[in-house]
């Protein structure tokens, strides 16, 4: 209704138009000031409103997850035959966890052995000396 205003106004001329014709009154223009909305109205609008938003959020997060699973997918790519590749990520990753101050990193011991780190006290010594931020 609020949208298709001028359209309403054009109507409503019309038809108050034909019915002050016969009093030799003519009707040059009709525009809508103030429109009230019933209560219940208003709140059917608000629900509906705030559907559309959620449904464009969810298509949104819905987009990046599409596009974090393609990077992804192109990252395992890359790793796929490239072993040296895949170790220096673990053990990136593997450092950004240990560097944050209080983080608990659990690691599976396949992984250590992987990585050649030793046992557990290997990982305990590397959060002992943090490395230089720069």
């Amino acid at each position: 209704m609020l949208a298709g205003r001028e359209n309403i106004d054009e109507e409503l001329r019309k038809i108050i138009d034909l019915r002050t014709e016969p009093w030799g009154v003519s009707v040059q223009s009709v525009e809508i000031r103030d429109v009230i909305i019933p209560k219940n109205l208003q709140d059917a609008m608000s629900r509906e409103a705030q559907a559309e938003r959620e449904r464009k959020a969810r298509i949104v997060l819905g987009t990046a997850e599409t596009e974090i699973a393609t990077k992804f997918a192109e990252a395992a790519k890359a790793y796929e035959n490239n072993p040296v590749a895949m170790h220096l990520r673990a053990m990136n990753m593997l450092y950004e966890g240990l560097k944050e101050k209080g983080a608990l990193v659990v690691v599976p011991s396949t992984a250590v052995e992987t990585m050649g780190l030793g046992t557990i006290t290997g990982l305990a010594s590397m959060a002992k000396y943090p490395a230089e931020k720069g």
